[in-house]
């Protein structure tokens, strides 16, 4: 039995559904990352939202004028129950029903770098190296027969619903969690944060720390890009310090502030803040939870200012209360929190398990029609 050549244009079939909600967030919106998956919140948002696109259950977003940029084929399959909302730039498709080809197989085939070259190899010659839908459509894919696809088909949705599975009790983990600091919002006394916090501005003038960080709106630190003599000037964050971004809180409707846990010191843009805690009755760890909760992003970008870029700046950020249970109290959420965070990060190891075992499936199907 031999591999069936077919152009792909002969499964797929454009869907092009606006959402016509004008004011979405950033948490509402999803992209598509280099791994194939979609990711929340988005990097960016648009002022008006009403056409930004739908991608319902098991149809696919693919986003085709980074291909050549990336040398990737950002595509994503919509595994789950509910519709996801991406950018307009954005193509969605579906799998048309009764084709020789199954959609997780067809998906399974397209996570791999192999075939990111091979899309990559046809781009167009535009600045961004794009691909039409019509090149896409005319790309030849080979297949095996319908049974031997669903065979290994099989053996993926086993392992991504074992993870569907984790990543539910990793959801009903982090709402216990905000569901306790909501507890704590009514019921215990609220204090500034400028009664909990205080700046501290240690320059890396002897260039003592050559690794820069920026802070990305899921609050965690991420490489920057910056020479040696800008480091000269950067701000140090040592252990348990806290740096804080004042810019762009109303534009990306996120409070950009990151707790720190390494061991050497990292150094941050003289844009940032270095805040450490000024009393004993709160913990880092508490701090850094109760800016985690969406609720507090969407307090952030209120109090924000009306400048161009919404900033929220220190002295503003110093005006946010928040309540201040006992350290016992404290120290119970943190566990929970602490809990959440691991799991969540298991929970991207068993992602990536997925994604590396899917050429070994495809592989595992060609050599068996080859038998």
């Amino acid at each position: 039995m031999k591999l069936t050549k077919y152009r792909l244009g002969d499964f797929v079939e454009l869907y092009n559904e606006k959402c016509g909600n004008a004011n979405l967030t950033a948490w509402d919106i999803s992209g598509v990352n280099s791994d194939k998956e979609f990711f929340e919140p988005a990097r960016q948002v648009g002022s008006d939202t009403s056409n930004y696109k739908v991608v319902p259950p098991n149809y696919f977003a693919c986003n085709l004028m980074h291909v050549g940029r990336d040398r990737v084929l950002p595509i994503a399959m919509n595994h789950t129950k509910q519709n996801k909302i991406v950018s307009p730039a954005y193509t969605i498709f579906r799998i048309i029903d009764n084709v020789p080809v199954i959609r997780e197989y067809f998906f399974i085939l397209l996570k791999s770098s192999e075939k990111d070259g091979y899309f990559w190899f046809h781009t167009d010659s535009s600045v961004r190296d794009g691909m039409s839908w019509d090149d896409f459509c005319d790309m030849d894919i080979e297949l095996p027969s319908r049974s031997i696809q669903r065979k290994y088909v099989d053996i993926y949705n086993a392992m991504l619903e074992n993870q569907r599975y984790y990543e539910q009790g990793l959801e009903d983990l982090k709402l216990t969690c905000f569901a306790m600091a909501d507890h704590f919002k009514h019921t215990k006394k609220k204090m500034p944060m400028g009664d909990l916090l205080e700046e501290v501005d240690v320059r890396n003038s002897e260039g003592i720390c050559d690794n820069a960080q920026g802070i990305n709106i899921t609050k965690q630190f991420m490489p920057s890009v910056a020479s040696s003599s800008d480091l000269l000037k950067y701000k140090l964050v040592y252990k348990n310090q806290f740096a804080y971004s004042a810019m762009q809180t109303g534009r990306d409707k996120c409070i950009r502030i990151a707790l720190y846990g390494g061991d050497r010191p990292i150094a941050v843009s003289p844009a940032y803040s270095v805040l450490q805690k000024k009393t004993d009755t709160i913990l880092e760890e508490y701090i850094q939870l109760w800016f985690s909760r969406p609720e507090s992003d969407r307090l952030g970008w209120f109090m924000s200012d009306a400048s161009v870029r919404a900033n929220l700046d220190l002295p503003r950020f110093y005006e946010i209360e928040i309540p201040v249970p006992d350290l016992d109290e404290q120290i119970s959420l943190v566990n929970i929190y602490n809990a959440y965070a691991l799991r969540r990060e298991i929970n991207e190891q068993l992602k990536l398990q997925i994604k590396d075992i899917c050429p070994i499936l495809i592989k595992g199907s060609v050599e068996e029609t080859s038998t």
